[in-house]
């Protein structure tokens, strides 16, 4: 394991070990597929924005790609991996405390698909500890997850674009025209970058809801020895 990925997983300090239930395996599970459509449906009926197989996949593909290149094991790689498919899947429930209830289907989920207890454990936290509001980096995949999430800042989230003059949450999505997150292993340093078109909302309107975030993507990216940047429009804000 590279120095830069701060924390090891003792499960694997006996060596590399297979990956028995993969991230591929998770995302296309017929019962998965169906909790993650019908989780985004309800959002939808109630007015918030996609949180279905875009978000999703995103957040999986770039949790996994903060550890892979902080050069952290295949097995940690897979299981943010799979914590990003799966740590909305319990807004199927309710929103509010969505992240336990989605921590625990994840535990049925993965328990039938036979993945041993220590993963499905990390996995767990991981997703139980994504929201910012009692949330916190416990593992590699958790900081991951955490910073993967909270990154996934764009337009095309906004399902109605006609609400962006009365929502904050969709008007500052809408403005967001590009969300990239940059790991550089070399520098110890996670960089968001984000354009936002001024003339739909402010940058001051960005740090209203999302100032916790960024706080959290901080201490998450600290949890992984790592710095965390944000930049916007080309300048440096964190």
């Amino acid at each position: 394991m590279s120095p830069a990925c701060a924390h090891n997983n003792p499960e694997e300090e006996r060596g590399p070990q297979p990956c028995i239930v993969r991230a591929e395996d998770v995302i296309n599970n017929p019962d998965v597929r169906t909790f993650i459509g019908m989780a985004d449906r309800y959002l939808e009926e109630v007015g918030y924005t996609s949180h279905g197989d875009d978000h999703i996949g995103r957040v999986g593909n770039r949790a996994g790609y903060i550890l892979e290149k902080l050069g952290c094991s295949e097995s940690e790689v897979n299981m943010a991996r799979i914590a990003g498919y799966l740590h909305d899947i319990g807004n199927v429930v309710h929103r509010d405390g969505h992240p336990q209830s989605s921590a625990c289907m994840a535990f049925t989920i993965l328990r039938e698909m036979g993945m041993p207890a220590a993963e499905i454990a990390t996995i767990m936290g991981a997703i139980g500890n994504h929201d910012e509001e009692h949330g916190a980096p416990a593992s590699n995949p958790a900081a991951a997850l955490i910073i993967a999430d909270k990154s996934d800042v764009r337009r095309s989230r906004v399902r109605n674009p006609s609400m962006i003059k009365f929502d904050i949450h969709d008007r500052v999505n809408y403005a967001a025209t590009s969300s990239d997150c940059i790991v550089e292993p070399e520098k110890k340093l996670i960089v968001l970058n984000l354009e936002i078109d001024t003339e739909i909302s402010t940058v001051a309107e960005y740090f209203e809801i999302f100032l916790s975030r960024m706080i959290m993507s901080r201490r998450a990216a600290n949890y992984l020895n790592c710095d965390f940047a944000l930049n916007i429009n080309g300048v440096q804000l964190m």
